[in-house]
């Protein structure tokens, strides 16, 4: 039986929130959600993040986890907001540690653990994962960034950064402790898995203005991704992407983002008169 999945699509950072339920149990985790920042104004929304609760609520399903791919760099978790309403444990994969002490250097951040003890659980590579009678494992998949890691639940795979649509390619690998040699042996764990196996992306960024893709196949990736089809190995692969990294501007949103997703998407504490503050680290990145 397919894995029963539902994607929500953010427009404004072109992500993918997804929505995987055990039918027996009507238990549900969600996957890679979004909070609304406008960084422009620097004020936060909910309403992605809502449409996710209120699905959840019309389906009587209840949030046994909200997962994380990766510490995100182009858009708030709205991770706090969910379990805030719902309840649910927060999970990421335990190399967040690493991105967690770089992060908190850059930002002189002194009220975070370099621990990973914001998150509820910090998964193995390996580990296996419940969703009420779901069971799935996790496989760690660095090379984006060195926490990366991939949910595969049944029929379903939840990758991430790794792999974008075929049309549109493959992860960058120039943020703090990317590599592209990694992220070339973590693309070919996945596509190793069966052929049919339909990976769930956190991104679609509608390339020629085509519809929206929620997923692809293994198969399919193999066959017309065009950056898997520009190499011939790790080697070839990393070059090419070092290159293409070179012409690349930061993301909108990585100053705002990268350091509340190292909380586990909470807001950092508020200071004296009550409101919070994001820093801009100058010349740091």
């Amino acid at each position: 039986m397919s894995t029963d999945v539902e994607s929500f699509f953010d427009p404004a950072t072109f992500t993918l929130t997804h929505l995987v339920t055990d039918p027996t149990s009507k238990t549900c985790a969600v996957i890679d959600p979004v909070l609304d920042y406008d960084p422009k104004s620097g004020r936060t929304s909910t309403d992605g993040a809502d449409k996710v609760i209120a699905r959840i609520r019309e389906r009587g399903l209840t949030l046994g986890w909200v997962l994380e791919t990766h510490v995100h760099a182009d858009h708030l978790s709205g991770a706090q907001h969910i379990t805030a309403a719902l309840g649910g444990r927060i999970g990421i994969g335990a190399n967040v540690t690493n991105v967690q002490k770089t992060f908190i250097d850059i930002y002189n951040l002194t009220d975070v653990a370099p621990d990973g003890s914001v998150f509820d659980h910090l998964f193995e590579d390996g580990e296996t994962i419940e969703i009420g009678a779901l069971k799935g494992h996790v496989m760690f998949t660095p090379g984006h960034t060195p926490a990366c890691i991939t949910y595969v639940i049944g029929d379903a795979a939840f990758i991430g950064d790794t792999l974008f649509s075929p049309d549109y390619g493959t992860a960058r690998c120039d943020f703090p402790g990317g590599d592209g040699a990694v992220l070339w042996d973590s693309m070919q764990k996945i596509l190793a898995l069966p052929d049919a196996t339909r990976l769930f992306l956190c991104h679609d960024y509608l390339p020629n203005g085509r519809a929206l893709m929620t997923h692809t196949t293994v198969a399919q990736q193999r066959a017309e991704n065009i950056h898997l089809l520009a190499a011939a190995d790790g080697e070839s692969y990393a070059k090419m992407r070092a290159a293409r990294d070179a012409g690349l501007s930061m993301p909108v949103l990585i100053l705002p983002s990268v350091q509340v997703n190292v909380r586990a998407g909470q807001l950092p504490p508020a200071e004296a008169n009550g409101v919070s503050y994001l820093k801009l680290p100058v010349n740091r990145l």
